[in-house]
């Protein structure tokens, strides 16, 4: 048996800054994580990392690797009717945004929580949350030697995603879930080649949306839309690179470079909130709570954005007992949530190619995709969403 004044459920982005930012405060918490160190450092995901996230990096003394590593970029094309049309972040609002993946941000919060000795525990199971609505929680768990444990909290914080044993811990009579899933899914590779563009290429096409991303001078990370019940095994490498090349070619100078795949995966596309998002002493943050389609790049700064709230909520209410920010946490984060689904949701709509659409619809599209490239407020409303708001 074991006490803490937080557990934190999950070693993903949101779960280690939640706990680098309570010690930074004097709180004690621990990190319990059902992955090995190895799977989590090596899991790639988000890399897309909005202004105020890389701010927030900066400001508790972990973007080192970030501001060396990283990919500032000022701006992003819009490739429709075979043309590209940049949306030029900087210019409109001042801000950038990072490449830098979120493997990346998890191996440098666990090596600052390695070299200040703060507790993270990997390969747990059996995880089980206890006494939830009242004030003094306890998780039991088995951990990486098998041996049953109990830890004792103040407060729970569930971190650990979409299919992690947080969520479910709340009564269902206490919870709502809003669910939407699309009928589209991404194929993502990781390629050993440069980038064939300086910026991001969000491309409509009549064949279906394609994303050309980075993750370095020498990997680039692509997507195309397929079916939602497509099978990886039905994309060889030469399928989609062929497949690529059609949807991003372009009237003037692109070349799309190929080279060796080393990875490649298919996602569905869903938008997913949880309402509240706390229950009792139990705080649910990042993918535990909502998932956004990746279109807008929200997923991993949302979660940031979660854990700022939190962190601040928990500093009143276990130092100074002060609870009105741990009673507004859920409201709080909500109005940030339900901004970035809608516009992930936008996103979206005008990028893909909806199986079920008419031509009707499609005209839809491409006259909001041409109003965005040609409209300054358009393309401002689109940027302002994109670099990220505000922290609240």
């Amino acid at each position: 048996m074991a006490r803490t004044q937080v557990g934190i459920i999950g070693a993903g982005p949101a779960g280690l800054l939640l706990s680098y930012l309570l010690h930074a405060e004097g709180i004690d918490a621990v990190v319990l994580e059902a992955r090995s160190r190895e799977y989590v450092e090596k899991r790639v995901r988000a890399g897309v990392c909005e202004h105020p996230t890389v701010e927030l990096l900066r400001e508790i003394g972990v973007g080192t690797r970030m501001d060396a590593e990283g990919l500032p970029h000022h701006g992003f094309s819009l490739r429709f009717d075979r043309e590209d049309h940049r949306i030029a972040l900087s210019e409109l609002t001042g801000k950038t945004i990072t490449v830098y993946g979120q493997q990346e941000i998890v191996k440098d919060l666990i090596a600052a929580h390695e070299a200040k000795g703060y507790p993270v525990e990997f390969e747990v199971s059996d995880v089980e949350l206890h006494e939830l609505s009242g004030d003094q929680p306890f998780v039991t768990y088995r951990d990486a030697d098998g041996v049953s444990r109990r830890l004792d909290c103040d407060v729970i914080a569930g971190c650990d995603g979409f299919h992690g044993v947080s969520r479910p811990a709340i009564p269902a009579d206490r919870v709502r879930f809003f669910n939407r899933e699309y009928p589209f899914a991404w194929l993502g590779v990781l390629a050993q080649t440069p980038p064939s563009h300086e910026e991001l290429i969000y491309t409509h096409h009549e064949r279906g949306f394609a994303l050309h991303s980075m993750r370095s001078p020498e990997i680039t990370r692509l997507y195309l839309q397929v079916p939602f019940d497509e099978k990886i095994a039905e994309w060889s490498d030469d399928r989609i690179w062929s497949e690529l090349s059609l949807r991003l070619e372009v009237d003037g100078e692109f070349s799309l470079r190929e080279g060796p795949i080393l990875d490649k995966g298919i996602t569905p596309m869903r938008s997913f909130v949880t309402e509240p998002m706390q229950y009792g002493r139990l705080f649910l943050a990042g993918d535990a709570a909502h998932i956004v389609p990746p279109t807008g790049a929200k997923g991993m700064n949302l979660a940031i954005a979660d854990v700022r709230v939190l962190s601040r909520a928990l500093v009143e209410l276990l130092q100074h007992k002060r609870s009105e920010l741990a009673e507004s946490y859920s409201d709080t984060c909500l109005r940030r949530v339900w901004r970035a689904e809608h516009f992930s949701w936008y996103m979206t709509s005008m990028l893909h190619v909806d199986p079920s659409s008419d031509d009707f619809q499609r005209r839809l599209q491409l006259s909001q995709l041409r109003y965005t490239a040609s409209s300054t407020a358009a393309a401002t409303s689109l940027a302002e969403n994109y670099v990220g708001l505000p922290f609240e």
